[in-house]
């Protein structure tokens, strides 16, 4: 053990041993374990909510809001089921949703929830100029006290998502610091937050679904190393952690590796350099506009040896930002690893080492191109740097660079990024490849376009139900010509899903966690009611 560890193990188990102090438990009297109640937990999730705890900014929409209840929600099967809601209608013309609400709910400080607080939340929402995306909704009205009326601008099938993922927010007691205030309906409720440390919650006595286990929970905020340390001190019930901890065996707790839709991928710029954006950027790059080059690093690209070298075995290869989900296209995977298919693509396209310097090129034009990354996120760094070693032998030359999202924001229209997604909405695949959103902030930033994709995305998005739209994306993926993924346009080569690993106490049940979403949030306290001791 280093010296460094040891000492974060030390300041780890000293701080929460602190926090904890006074408390008593029945649950064990192991050394390397603190007591405290049964009905207790102490979590160490790592990342803290920068921005607080207010769904119409943003909260909540990767993972639970937990303080706060949603009109629906999707079960273990990510079938959508009603919260709030007691059921909805859709008008014919796909424009008008009739939302049904209980009239039996109450927010944390016994106040009723009503349709005025939902036509609030969505209103506020729409105003925040914030990740909630609602530019369809045209207006929002409350009929009655349990029956809210949404009429959208165009059809959208895709509105669904915002009433399983926008918490409500009381009208009442909403003001400047609701996100560090929340009040909610939702299983929890905060008691404290000292922000940079740690946040207390306990549960809701208003709450109207199932009642949780545990009535007090303490989240703890601390770095990778840190919350290792405080799982081997014993002083947390479950902690977070990278796959470089992976191997290393905490006694007393166990390791739990939770599927995702957390993907990393290369985007390429996909038309040819010459345009800037409005602001002067350049856009596009004359080698990733060539599509042998493109797929020939897609079918290239060993994901297996990612996982196994760079994520310690704990992940899946990617194909999509959809992989596993209800919409993904499962014709979509490709065989990897094929570094003579990849040569033979590139040699019939034109590329080759007229020089002997061991980089391909055609005409004038060199295989080479710069590879961004985040450059505080070893995770990227390690797969840029995997994914340019393995190019190498093609003669593909990828200069990897780390750089802040500042950076990154200069480059990415003309340069290749290595990104992350994975969301439990299917708008997101329109979001990252649809024409219209080229450029757009973060979403389509090699600006690609292949009218057929659209076509299909237009298709999804004015389907009546999320099930008739669920044709629509696959085929965008892939419809046996054409399509977004690999095997059609390769716009992407997306590289692996990354598996959500915690350290999780003995006897210590979290239940059946669905697909984890993009690591933003907290995704795995979706199911948060239902954890419990299991001996």
């Amino acid at each position: 053990m280093t010296r460094k560890l040891l000492g974060l193990i030390v300041i780890a188990s000293l701080a929460i041993s602190m926090m904890l102090a006074g408390c008593s438990s029945s649950k064990s009297s192991d050394k390397n374990k603190v007591e405290r109640p049964m009905d207790e937990l102490v979590l160490a999730f790592g990342a803290e909510p920068a921005t607080g705890f207010d769904p119409t900014t943003g909260w909540g929409r990767y993972g639970s809001p937990l303080f706060q209840s949603t009109l629906l929600k999707r079960d273990d099967e990510l079938n959508i089921v009603n919260d709030l809601a007691t059921g909805y209608e859709v008008s014919e013309d796909g424009k008008v949703w009739t939302v049904s609400i209980r009239d039996d709910v109450k927010f944390s400080d016994g106040e009723p929830l009503t349709a005025k607080d939902v036509k609030f939340t969505f209103e506020t929402a729409a105003g925040s100029g914030s990740v909630v995306d609602l530019n369809v909704l045209d207006k929002v009205e409350a009929v009655n006290e349990t029956t809210v009326i949404f009429t959208l601008k165009e059809v959208q099938s895709t509105f669904v998502n915002n009433l399983v993922a926008t918490g409500i927010v009381p009208e009442h007691a909403y003001s400047g610091d609701y996100a560090e205030n929340p009040v909610g309906s939702g299983p929890y409720q905060l008691v404290q937050w000292d922000k940079g440390q740690q946040m207390i919650v306990k549960s809701n006595p208003e709450y109207y679904d199932k009642k949780p286990f545990f009535n007090k929970i303490t989240f703890v905020f601390l770095n990778e190393d840190a919350a290792f340390a405080a799982a081997q001190a014993g002083t947390v019930d479950l902690a977070y952690i990278p796959a470089a901890f992976s191997n290393k065996k905490v006694p007393g707790m166990k390791m739990e590796a939770i599927k995702t839709v957390d993907n990393r991928g290369i985007v390429f710029p996909f038309v040819k350099s010459g345009n800037v954006t409005d602001d002067g950027l350049p856009i596009g790059n004359d080698v990733t506009a060539d599509p042998a080059i493109r797929h020939a690093i897609d079918i290239a690209v060993d994901r297996q040896a990612l996982i196994d070298g760079v994520l310690e075995g704990h992940g899946t290869p990617a194909y999509t930002s959809v992989d596993g989900l209800p919409w993904w296209n499962p014709e979509t995977v490709i065989e990897d690893g094929d570094m003579d298919g990849a040569r033979k693509l590139l040699e019939e396209a034109g590329w080759k080492d007229a020089d002997g310097d061991g980089i391909l090129e055609k005409g004038s034009l060199k295989a080479e191109f710069s590879l961004y990354y985040l450059a505080n996120d070893e995770v990227r760094q390690s797969l840029a740097i995997a994914v340019a070693d393995m190019m190498k032998p093609l003669g593909i030359n990828i200069k990897v660079e780390g750089g802040s999202w500042d950076v990154i924001g200069k480059k990415m229209h003309s340069e290749a990024v290595l990104m992350g997604w994975g969301s439990h909405d299917p708008h997101e695949l329109y979001n990252i490849y649809s024409s219209d959103n080229a450029g757009v902030e973060y979403n389509n930033t090699g600006y690609y376009k292949n009218d057929k994709v659209d076509a299909y995305f237009e298709k999804a998005l004015r389907a009546g139900s999320e099930e008739e739209a669920i044709e629509y994306w696959k085929k965008a993926q892939w419809d046996g010509t054409t399509g977004l993924s690999g095997k059609g346009d390769a716009a992407w080569t997306w590289l692996v899903n990354i598996d959500h690993l915690y350290l999780v106490k003995d006897g210590l049940d979290i239940g059946e966690q669905r697909i984890h979403v993009h690591g933003h949030g907290w995704p795995a306290t979706d199911n948060i009611v239902d954890w419990k001791w299991s001996k």
